[in-house]
């Protein structure tokens, strides 16, 4: 399947340089762009390497940017931010590094500000099952069981 790459290498790279402007991008997604665009992997190893280079791409600042939006924005809990990151194949130091954007106290209060939500939107009547379905919904954000425990003992003390 020899089909002709869309782009120029030259061209390629200057649309990867807008496209990493924009908005803080990772390899991953590079590669995909790439590879949709009908280029090899010989080609879209130097483009990544010029872009890195010209510091256009940057891993460490790419996890900072995606822990701190997936956080503040969409309450994400660290257990899915981390699977996210994994999936776009960052190292374990880059990951490491943006979790430290999540300020302990920040967390813990975001957690306890979905239960109070999560509560008040809800119309079940039996506590149980209200706290089984909170505990679900705090997993599928990604927050840590013992945290989730924590806040449901918390809750329910009120």
């Amino acid at each position: 399947m020899d089909t002709k790459p869309k782009y120029s290498l030259l061209e390629a790279r200057q649309k990867l340089e807008a496209y990493c402007a924009y908005q803080e991008r990772c390899a991953q997604e590079i590669r995909d762009k790439c590879k949709n665009w009908g280029m090899d992997y010989e080609h879209t190893d130097i483009l990544i390497a010029d872009l890195i280079s010209n510091n256009f791409l940057n891993e460490e600042r790419f996890a900072k940017a995606f822990v701190s939006g997936k956080f503040r924005i969409k309450k994400w809990g660290r257990n899915k931010i981390r699977l996210h990151l994994k999936q776009k194949n960052i190292s374990d130091y880059s990951i490491r590094s943006g979790m430290e954007e999540i300020e302990e106290e920040e967390y813990l209060q975001t957690l306890s500000e979905l239960v109070e939500k999560k509560v008040q939107l809800s119309t079940e009547k039996d506590p149980w099952k209200l706290r089984v379905k909170l505990q679900r919904y705090l997993n599928s954000k990604g927050y840590e069981g013992d945290l989730i425990r924590n806040a449901l003992e918390d809750w329910l003390a009120k």
